[in-house]
């Protein structure tokens, strides 16, 4: 007879993260799903998406990452300190960078919610479908609220462009969301974490004289993983190294 976990494995199929010491805990992510990352600044967020990224192309699954407030120069410097040369995965068609930077809010601040998330979609699945990739990172994914709007357009808005990619992209989708200072949201809009399969929350704590990073469980669905918290490290060439 079959345990519960193999008939979940069967029917939903899974995809590394790569990221040392999580697959272990959680299995790997649920393929065509999204995942929320969320943490205040510094805790890990980029390189958490890097990871996943970089690990990817080694298994030959190409991802594109969209920088909604950074430069890519900017990120390609920082990586290549970090011992990351993003430039070959390029060269080699395993990962595409876009930027979406303020000019992109100007360019849809008044359209209306179908139209911009329309326009998004076919952006990005342009990307997705020139290197076919199967992974995506969306890096924060807040700065896509385009123009002054109510809270209910807000949430709308970001349903609309998770479901579309779930249903029209078909990627693994990473999103990222800084958490402020002293607060206890996962996002600035209350929503995301509600519509993502799994939600993973990194931080920083204080353990005497020093502060330790920690990566937090929040949620994972449709997988037999409880709520949890471990120790991690960031290496310079590997990435995230999950302790447990």
């Amino acid at each position: 007879m079959k345990s519960q976990e193999n008939v979940i494995e069967e029917e939903l199929p899974i995809v590394p993260t790569g990221i040392k010491g999580l697959d272990e805990i959680i299995g790997g992510f649920i393929k065509g799903r999204t995942y929320l990352v969320a943490g205040e600044t510094g805790t890990g967020k980029t390189i958490f998406s890097l990871n996943y990224l970089i690990y990817g192309a080694m298994i030959n699954e190409p991802g594109v990452y969209i920088l909604v407030d950074e430069d890519v120069n900017d990120l390609m410097r920082g990586a290549k300190a970090f011992g990351w040369d993003l430039n070959h995965l390029i060269n080699s068609g395993k990962l595409s960078i876009m930027t979406l930077l303020p000019e992109f809010t100007e360019r849809f601040k008044d359209r209306p919610l179908d139209v911009t998330v329309k326009s998004i979609i076919r952006d990005i699945s342009y990307e997705v479908k020139r290197i076919r990739a199967q992974r995506l990172v969306i890096d924060p994914i807040a700065p896509l609220i385009t123009g002054e709007r109510d809270i209910a357009w807000t949430r709308e808005y970001i349903r609309s462009l998770i479901i579309s990619i779930e249903r029209n992209i078909g990627t693994t989708t990473v999103i990222t969301s800084e958490i402020p200072t002293n607060s206890n949201s996962l996002s600035r809009f209350g929503v995301e974490e509600f519509l993502a399969t799994g939600v993973i929350v990194l931080g920083l704590k204080r353990v005497n004289k020093e502060f330790k990073r920690t990566l937090f469980i929040r949620k994972m669905r449709w997988r037999p993983v409880h709520p949890q918290e471990f120790e991690f490290e960031i290496v310079p060439g590997l990435g995230i190294v999950v302790k447990h």
